[in-house]
């Protein structure tokens, strides 16, 4: 294997790895229970094997993205912003899971996908500098966040306890 192969195969393997370890902890914290099946959820949320499939199409889309990104950064300290950039979204989005289902805080996940999103933006506009593709390759994670950001919402106004936050978000 030549070592622009091997080198390759390293930044693959690493991304790989940092996005099968985000996607197992939002997982492991994402308890389906009977107190998610009691909450009210609008007629329009997907059913829940749409999830899973998205989740794992977005992971393989973010691998690519950082990987073509760490390629393009010239500098060692582009880098180090790359890696906390993904590291911070990766937190974010393990977060957001906490927050939802193992807390039960629809609320507080509503607050917190703000700043998720805003740092996936930051990803794409991060990425984008130093590969088109790789600003394009993250839009669907960032429509699909928003997306989720807009089922949180309407979770949180259908459900009593949250929606006291919601009506004055909406005042």
């Amino acid at each position: 294997m030549t070592r622009a192969r091997g080198a390759l195969a390293r930044q693959v393997a690493v991304a790989t790895l940092a996005a099968v370890v985000v996607m197992a902890a939002g997982g492991f914290a994402t308890m389906l229970g009977p107190w998610y099946e009691a909450l009210r959820k609008p007629a329009w949320q997907p059913p829940g094997w749409v999830f899973g499939p998205a989740w794992t199409m977005i992971s393989i889309l973010t691998v690519i993205a950082a990987v073509l990104a760490w390629r393009r950064a010239e500098t060692l300290a582009m880098r180090r912003w790359l890696v906390v950039a993904f590291a911070l979204n990766g937190g974010l989005n393990f977060l957001w899971s906490v927050l939802f289902f193992t807390l039960r805080r629809p609320d507080w996940a509503l607050v917190e996908v703000v700043f998720l999103w805003l740092s996936i933006l930051s990803l794409v506009i991060l990425c984008g500098r130093l590969s088109r593709l790789s600003g394009v390759l993250l839009l669907p994670y960032l429509l699909w966040v928003s997306f989720a950001a807009f089922l949180n919402w309407t979770i949180v106004g259908l459900n009593a306890p949250f929606a006291a936050l919601f009506r004055s978000l909406n005042a």
